[in-house]
């Protein structure tokens, strides 16, 4: 039991950072804006983030200046695709790559320096609770924070008028501004807004989860987050269960290479990815749906509308405000 406790609580804890990238892929999505430049962004948010940390002694002006080097590259997206009207894929693929490269250009001083990391803080009174308490509360205030986010973007999303506005931008965009809302304008904000999310993401690994800095140093997490939007379904509660599945499989990758030795590691460590990459393509498919599954109707019904992926109608999509 307690073997099986510490994976899930590692794989919580590993996987905060992807919360983080995740979360904000879906805000910025839900608003109809898909900014591909996930991996770049996380690699320039990580190696700004540790730096700034590194050069100031401060971790929240890390944390800050990575989510404004987030903003930044997301406002570049937003001007591109909503002002310009170019293709949102085109210019999010090209900074993915350049970002990429420039993050490991600009991070060449600060390879394999130490620097800071966010401190352990185990909340009093619920570190006790029998099995939550090391599952959840024995952890770090970014590991609490990822907590909330999941929880406010879910309320937001579903429970709030801006949240309900924000949905109708990224679905019915004629319909929202018929209603007197500035697509434009929101659309703008929900996307610079997702992309310091995703500089935070960034910083969240080099300064936590992967403490320092080093050439390519995030390799991977920017793509496998926009694969995890998709499989969440663009649900803040479904994308976070699809994080957290994925960190339990770089968990679990972890164990078997240690007990199998005989296998290269390099197997372990793309499983995760593939294996990820995988239920993406089954849960996307019809194949579960179509199925004729020995199950009956109701449960049948409820998987059927569970794994059912449907992106925002106006995702990737040009709007003219007059």
């Amino acid at each position: 039991m307690n073997e099986i406790l510490t994976i899930l609580a590692t794989a919580i804890a590993t996987s905060t950072p992807l919360i983080f990238a995740c979360i904000g892929e879906t805000i910025s999505e839900q608003a109809g804006v898909i900014n591909l430049s996930a991996e770049g962004t996380i690699m320039m948010g990580a190696m700004t983030g540790f730096a700034i940390a590194k050069f100031t002694d401060n971790l929240l002006l890390g944390f800050l200046g990575a989510a404004i080097i987030g903003a930044i590259i997301a406002l570049i997206i937003a001007f591109g695709a909503i002002t310009l009207k170019q293709s949102q894929v085109a210019i999010g693929f090209v900074l993915a790559l350049l970002c990429t490269d420039l993050s490991s250009f600009l991070g060449n001083p600060i390879v394999r320096v130490p620097g800071p990391t966010v401190a352990s803080f185990k909340i009093p009174i619920f570190q006790d609770i029998p099995i939550l308490g090391k599952l959840l509360f024995q952890s770090d205030l970014l590991v609490y924070i990822s907590y909330l986010l999941i929880i406010l973007t879910w309320f937001y999303f579903y429970h709030t008028k801006p949240g309900l506005t924000l949905r109708a931008v990224g679905n019915q965009p004629l319909a929202a501004f018929a209603r007197g809302t500035n697509v434009i304008l929101w659309r703008y904000f929900y996307t610079i807004l997702g992309g310091a999310l995703m500089g935070i993401a960034g910083a969240a690994f080099s300064l936590d989860f992967k403490a320092g800095w080093s050439y390519r140093h995030t390799a991977g997490y920017g793509w496998i987050a926009l694969a995890i939007v998709i499989f969440g379904g663009w649900h803040p509660l479904k994308v976070a269960f699809g994080v957290y599945l994925f960190g339990i499989l770089q968990s679990l990758a972890s164990v078997a290479q240690s007990t199998i030795p005989t296998v290269p590691t390099q197997v372990f460590t793309v499983a995760p990815f593939a294996l990820m990459i995988m239920v993406l393509v089954i849960t996307s498919s019809d194949f579960l749906v179509n199925n004729k599954l020995p199950l009956p109707p109701t449960i049948r019904r409820w998987i059927n509308q569970t794994i059912r992926i449907t992106p925002p109608a106006a995702l990737g999509k040009t709007f003219e405000q007059d």
